[in-house]
């Protein structure tokens, strides 16, 4: 049943309806529109449309109709109704006759939609903390248990400096933090109810509207019905939170892609999320970190398309708002596959601590020690950058490390270089001197690791 029709004397055109309908996407927000009919038959009682025994009746049929669809949500597919509110308004009217007509009075499908795609962005906000809150537990577990790990950090994809896996875990971890305070941020923006803004000017009934907001669970009601209808701020911002998200997420992938190969072959991933090569039987390859890293595209995409969407639209409500779901939906549905599927990466990964060490004892990762150690005898540092790059040079044409090079090969290029130096060009001591809050030493990685529990042991 149309909600609409009295003005029209021609039925719509089938290819227009098949154009027009959304019901195949929104079918998703039946849930959020039966409890928002529940709160609007209690605000219809308050103003005297509605009788208390018949908004029972209608509150008992609207509950029955929300065990069917969580029952069994995909009926709603089944209907020709154009969209979720003219399917839950007709499959009501099945269930309580002519009652079923009342309900629509002072309310407009804007605010309506408008209302049911809040209520559904505060469901999803709760899932998606909770990912990246689980996310980041995996990864301070995978540190606990790495921080003996040495491996070389990079910078330009070049060894730089020693780091430990541990403290590559914890990057992440900050990362993902930042993610959660954007969705704490956008939740308090979104928690206000649209609902009683009518089409675009308000309700022509007093319904007391904080009331209403309270019912269905908003902090408060808006405050301007014309950008009440018209508002898809939170879509943009939980599309935006999605679009770094999943950069984030895409970074982590690439970077364990690389700890993955045969060049590096820091890591090994578990059977559970990598696949083989049908031509190839050796292969094993990464296959669901390289689906993150391909995913993050399509959710920068939807943020792209609303943005787009929203750029030259007048006020207030305009049918190519209905284009605010699709990209949405998925936006958030690809933010938590890939949040759950790097938590089942993280399941089962094997650091390879020897090669890890090897790796980071080629790299000239101690250059810089010795830089600084030529500082301590008084030698100005970008003059003791320069002695350690022909050092350096040297160490290469030799095929050795730094600490490979005897004393005597050292104090060609200065002589202030002692027997104390080789202490400090050891991996550990490398580590142990950057032991300023956030830095690489085992104390600070260990109490940032303490730390990051009992932050998320809070919740």
């Amino acid at each position: 049943m149309a909600l609409w029709g009295g003005r029209f004397t021609q039925a719509a055109d089938g290819r227009f309806k098949q154009f027009n309908d959304s019901l195949r996407f929104d079918y998703r927000l039946a849930e959020q529109d039966i409890i928002g009919s529940v709160a609007w038959s209690k605000a219809l009682v308050t103003v005297s449309v509605l009788t208390q025994d018949e908004q029972q009746q209608l509150e008992v049929a609207l509950n029955t109709l929300l065990e069917e669809v969580r029952a069994n949500p995909q009926q709603i597919l089944q209907s020709d109704a154009e969209d979720i509110h003219s399917w839950v308004e007709g499959r009501l009217i099945e269930k309580v006759g002519a009652l079923g007509k009342k309900l629509h009075t002072g309310r407009s499908r804007n605010d309506q939609v408008a209302t049911d795609l809040k209520l559904w962005c505060k469901e999803q906000v709760l899932l998606l903390l909770s990912a990246v809150r689980e996310l980041q537990r995996a990864l301070v577990d995978t540190a606990e248990a790495n921080q003996d790990a040495v491996m070389p950090g990079y910078t330009h994809l070049q060894r730089a400096q020693p780091v430990t896996f541990a403290h590559w875990c914890l990057a992440y971890v900050e990362m993902l933090a930042r993610d959660e305070s954007r969705l704490k941020d956008t939740l308090k923006r979104l928690d206000v109810s649209p609902l009683g803004s009518g089409a675009l000017a308000g309700t022509a009934y007093e319904i007391d509207r904080e009331q209403l907001a309270e019912w269905l669970g908003f902090a408060s009601a808006t405050r301007n019905s014309l950008d009440s209808v018209s508002d898809r701020d939170h879509a943009l911002e939980l599309l935006s939170d999605a679009a770094i998200g999943m950069v984030h997420l895409s970074r982590f992938a690439e970077d364990l892609i690389f700890f993955n190969t045969g060049e590096a072959n820091f890591v090994e991933l578990s059977d559970r999320v990598t696949s083989g090569s049908s031509l190839m039987p050796q292969k094993k390859n990464p296959d669901a970190l390289e689906l993150i890293r391909g995913k993050c595209g399509r959710v920068q995409g939807a943020l792209t398309g609303m943005m787009m969407t929203l750029k030259g639209l007048p006020l207030a409500y305009n049918k190519d708002m209905q284009e605010d779901k699709e990209g949405l939906f998925d936006a958030l549905d690809t933010w938590l596959d890939c949040l759950h599927m790097s938590v089942l990466v993280l399941d089962g990964i094997q650091v390879k601590r020897p090669r890890c060490q090897e790796a980071a004892e080629q790299g000239y990762a101690n250059a810089t020690e010795l830089a600084d150690y030529l500082v301590a005898k008084g030698i100005p540092f970008r003059e003791a950058h320069h002695i350690v790059g022909e050092a350096v040079v040297a160490a290469i044409g030799q095929g050795v490390a730094l600490e490979a090079l005897t004393l005597a090969q050292l104090q060609q290029f200065s002589p202030q270089i002692e027997q104390d130096v080789y202490p400090i060009l050891s991996l550990q001591s490398c580590l142990d001197k950057r032991n300023a809050k956030g830095g690489v030493a085992p104390q600070q990685v260990a109490s940032a690791i303490a730390e990051a529990k009992a932050r998320l042991s809070d919740r």
